[in-house]
């Protein structure tokens, strides 16, 4: 197999792609027709990235959720601690955008301070009866609107923390969407070219700040960032790499060209996705900037070996042929290693990481082929370079870089491995003092208002998350027992104790609202009713529901009354300290709840993340350390030879050690957008070291076997292209730092910084252990290669000729 892939194999394809020129281009042209008319099958994802696999048990406990109670994610809410609130015409407007809201499809329930219920009993009916809380006669009434607002704040503790602070006095409404709808364009649609522009017209008309939250508006805005910079990442991708192309080489049709082969993978990224079924998240959507980050160091590789070819003998047609033979392997071999970092994370069980890992591959693979095949082909009809275009070779700052290099590896080779050794340790010392973390709002555009309307709702009401308590009775109708009521409040007022949860909402809630509307409305009767009491005012509200098609407990209670439901509202706390409040709540569940007569789950999009990003976390290690393996027998496919696997690993896991060491030393989380960094940029890093002994295996071979020599002909020959697509490379991933998504910006700057240490390390480093290593690394079976004459193909003859 090996022997396919040396110089005769390489000749062949060679002789193939410039004999049948207008062929190849006319089946690149179909292919790209082809997987364009895949665009329309593309869109951005409307459903939440689920990190745990289908068969999860907390998956499972999720869903058996969502089946008994529905879709929690469906609230949006809207507040203000604006006093003005209460006024008669900020009061009437408010009430005409709720009235409006409620009209709509999308919005399956409103509930607003303007149009509470109270619950009064009927002495006569035994039934409890909703009244409304402010009278519509008198709501233009400044002096009633402030009595009633003071009789909200201290009369109605059901609704406090629902709708309203007592402390600050902050008001808000809860706005539940369409169950249905949540996962759909539809919601998208009616948030944007509804919802906000409704928000936005009463706060012109009133001069006063609503704020808004809630997971499906906080998921529209996010996804609408995140498209946005989609097109950014391209554009600044595109021109950063481009720049640097023509700073380099000079030639405004060798940085076309190389633009125009960026663009075709980049159109075939999103016929690939198109044609997977896929849709685009925040880790896709990052592949077609991938695409031309990678893409432009493989034209920068081929263009410059052309260059350097023709320079030597000044045959045009051997300079395409050999830019092929000559590094067609070594080539070949360093897209398979990038593409490999990326196919790493298709081993997770995380669907969101599957299909990133997947496209991504293919598409590294695919440009690998567009370069290879299309940069001969153009040459093949343009002149031969002019004197100007090959000036890079020999400028005078890339000429003094490669010399200070030479020099360090030459005559410095022990303060080489000392800074080595040292930064090693230093690094190992930063690198332990990493914190894992993980929160669904921390990667969020900290810029944004809907990020500073997360705040405000985390200091105001305690959070935005649901979590989700479920306390299964095992019989029916055990929720309304009063021994199971007073277990759920002591659960609650456990909850109301911990600072990072909100107040509790559950049918304990509804119980102690029917014993306050028993006695009158007195706050102080606020409570579970006693034994003797239990009877009667569970009849009133047994009587005041049962004739109602909307029963107020049924989103709390399951149509047999066997399962009760606690909802509560985390903060965005992170996955550790999520884990220290669940592990509080299980203490005092199994202290309450008997194991053998109750089963309490917990559950919720906010223990869902917590524990999707630990399993993801644990699943990203193992990636990484599947990525060196497959990259190591990639490289004893290469070599052959364990030795120079070795030498080969060190150069590049040295900087990965160095990038742990900084995220320890900066405070930067170990999450799943920063531990994505070593897989990729492993991939990437180790292409110099395959360019090096690519280069250094041929130069044993020109100059009989002579170590030193070989070594720093292989600096001069392979030290400027590795420079040049080192460079391009972390300017590349440096353009993620505009990002305003912290993950975004992590992932590239982290990314950035391995590669330059990368770049040094394969530069100097390598070379030094390969020096010392001489001996046992200079085996002529260990680079055994057949000899195969440059062949005079047909095409070689056309060019000589004319």
């Amino acid at each position: 197999m090996k022997n396919k892939l040396t110089l005769g194999f390489w000749e062949y394809i060679a002789r193939v792609v410039l004999r049948n020129r207008k062929t190849i281009l006319v089946f690149i042209g179909i292919i790209t027709i082809l997987l364009a008319t895949q665009w329309k099958y593309i869109h951005f994802t409307y459903s939440e990235a689920n990190l745990l696999p289908d068969d999860h048990e907390i998956n499972k406990e999720y869903n058996a959720f969502l089946k008994e109670f529905g879709e929690e994610g469906n609230l949006i809410v809207i507040g203000s601690k604006n006093q003005q609130l209460f006024t008669p015409k900020v009061f009437a407007a408010w009430t005409k955008l709720m009235e409006d809201l409620k009209k709509q499809p999308e919005v399956d329930l409103v509930v607003s301070v303007d149009d509470i219920k109270k619950l009064q009993k009927n002495d006569s009916l035994e039934t409890f009866e909703l009244k409304p809380f402010f009278d519509p006669k008198k709501v233009g009434d400044a002096q009633y609107l402030k009595q009633t607002q003071t009789e909200l704040f201290t009369k109605t503790p059901f609704y406090e923390g629902l709708l309203f602070n007592k402390k600050d006095k902050t008001i808000r409404s809860a706005i539940y969407l369409d169950k249905k709808i949540v996962n759909t364009p539809q919601r998208k649609e009616f948030i944007i070219n509804y919802f906000i522009p409704k928000v936005e017209a009463f706060e012109k008309a009133t001069d006063i700040d609503l704020r808004v939250s809630g997971m499906p508006y906080i998921r529209t805005l996010n996804a609408k960032s995140i498209l946005g910079e989609i097109s950014l990442f391209i554009g600044a991708a595109l021109f950063i790499t481009s720049f640097i192309f023509f700073f380099f080489f000079r030639s405004h049709r060798a940085t076309l060209i190389s633009v125009l082969i960026v663009i075709i993978g980049v159109m075939w990224t999103f016929g690939f996705i198109g044609l997977f079924g896929y849709e685009i998240t925040i880790l896709t959507g990052l592949i077609p900037s991938l695409v031309i980050v990678i893409g432009i160091p493989n034209c920068i590789f081929l263009t410059n070996k052309y260059q350097q070819e023709y320079s030597n003998h000044g045959n045009k047609a051997k300079a395409l042929q050999r830019v092929i033979t000559r590094v067609g392997t070594a080539t070949l071999m360093t897209n398979l290693t990038t593409a490999a970092g990326f196919a790493t994370f298709m081993i997770t069980n995380s669907e969101l990481l599957k299909e990133f890992g997947l496209v991504a591959a293919v598409n590294i693979v695919a440009l690998f082929v567009l370069c290879l095949i299309i940069i001969p082909i153009y040459y093949s009809y343009q002149p031969v370079p002019k004197a100007k275009h090959l000036e890079h070779l020999n400028r005078n700052y890339t000429l003094k870089f490669m010399e200070w290099i030479e020099r360090t590896v030459k005559y410095n080779r022990r303060y080489v491995y000392a800074v080595a050794i040292l930064l090693f340790f230093v690094s190992i010392f930063g690198a332990l003092q990493i914190k894992t973390s993980g929160s669904l709002t921390e990667d969020m555009p900290k810029n944004t208002d809907f990020f500073r309307d997360i705040v405000f709702f985390e200091k105001e009401f305690d959070g935005v998350m649901p979590l989700e308590i479920t306390i299964d009775t095992k019989r029916k109708k055990g929720v309304m027992k009063l021994s199971t009521l007073k277990k759920m409040d002591e659960l609650q007022k456990t909850i109301e104790e911990i600072p990072e949860l909100s107040k509790p909402i559950s049918i304990v809630n509804l119980v102690k609202y029917s014993k306050q509307a028993f006695y009158n409305g007195n706050p102080e009767y606020y409570d579970l009713p006693t034994s003797q009491e239990q009877a009667f005012i569970l009849n009133y509200a047994k009587n005041s529901t049962k004739n109602t098609q909307k029963d107020i407990m049924k989103s709390y209670v399951s149509k047999d009354g066997s399962v009760a439901r606690i909802t509560t509202f985390m903060k965005d706390i992170g996955t550790g300290n999520m884990e220290i409040v669940e592990n509080k709540l299980l203490k005092k569940i199994n202290v309450i709840f008997p194991p053998d007569r109750y089963k309490v789950t917990l559950t919720g999009k906010a223990l869902v993340f917590e524990k999707g990003t630990k399993y993801l976390l644990d699943n990203l290690v193992s990636s990484l350390l599947f990525a060196i393996f497959l990259i190591s027998m990639l490289m004893v496919f290469m070599f052959r030879s364990f030795k120079m696997v070795v030498v080969s690993l060190i150069p590049n896991l040295l900087p990965l050690m160095i990038t742990a060491g900084l995220m320890g030393y900066f405070g930067i989380p170990l999450k799943p957008s920063t531990i994505l960094v070593f897989s990729i940029a492993f991939g990437l890093s180790v292409d110099d070291t395959i360019h090096f002994l690519a280069q250094y295996r041929q130069e044993l071979k020109n100059h009989n076997w002579k170590i030193k020599k070989s070594v720093f002909a292989t600096l001069k020959e392979a030290g400027v292209s590795m420079f040049y697509t080192s460079v391009v490379l972390f300017s590349g991933f440096s353009v993620f730092l505009l990002s305003s998504f912290g993950g975004t910006v992590a992932l590239g700057g982290l990314i950035a910084v391995t590669l330059m240490f990368g770049m040094l390390s394969n530069l100097m480093l390598l070379p030094c252990l390969v020096l010392t290593l001489n001996k046992s690394l200079a085996n002529e079976q260990e680079f055994h290669e057949p000899k195969i004459d440059i062949l005079d193909n047909k095409y070689e003859d056309e060019e000589n000729e004319k």
